[in-house]
């Protein structure tokens, strides 16, 4: 084996354990929202959560981009330049990883598999809350949602809880 192969086969080590180190947490809580746009949280941040553009796959980031015109019974239409660029950046960085490989139903990350399985435990109720609003208002429980962060370690129990949905909150 030559110098120049077994640099080369470290080199690929190296890349592969990042690969799988940045897979991992995505899949563990945290993913990182880098280079954003200011349109995005200008255009899209300002209704909703800005949601990590890994949180979905290209396609259904694609079908979203291109159906703001009526997107989730909304008239989210932008220029065309910013289009572009918002998508440019959500297909750059959307999910590849196991729990986005398929698209959700309805291009809906609150209706993803993934999601309903991190959210089983969360009663129908607490998502009427009006600290809570729906399932897609991240930032009332998971602290850090806005940078990308939805790990349990920067969860706060969202207002207007009862005694019993607190202690099921604390358990």
């Amino acid at each position: 084996m030559t110098l120049s192969s077994t640099f080369l086969r470290c080199l690929l080590a190296v890349a592969a354990g990042l690969t799988l180190a940045s897979a991992a947490q995505a899949d563990g809580g945290r993913v990182l929202l880098r280079n954003v746009p200011a349109a995005y949280t200008q255009e899209c941040a300002a209704c909703h959560t800005g949601y990590a553009p890994g949180m979905l796959p290209a396609r259904s980031w694609q079908r979203i981009m291109t159906g703001l015109d009526k997107h989730y019974g909304t008239d989210a239409s932008l220029d065309a330049a910013t289009v572009q660029q918002i998508s440019g950046w959500l297909l750059a960085n959307a999910g590849t990883y196991k729990r986005v490989a398929e698209a959700p139903p309805e291009d809906r990350i609150t209706k993803s598999a993934w999601f309903v399985r991190e959210h089983d435990e969360v009663a129908p109720s607490v998502w009427k809350l009006a600290s809570v609003k729906s399932a897609a208002h991240c930032t009332a429980c998971h602290t850090r949602a806005d940078q990308g962060d939805y790990s349990e370690r920067t969860l706060q129990a969202p207002a207007g809880l009862d005694a019993r949905q607190r202690r099921a909150w604390n358990d």
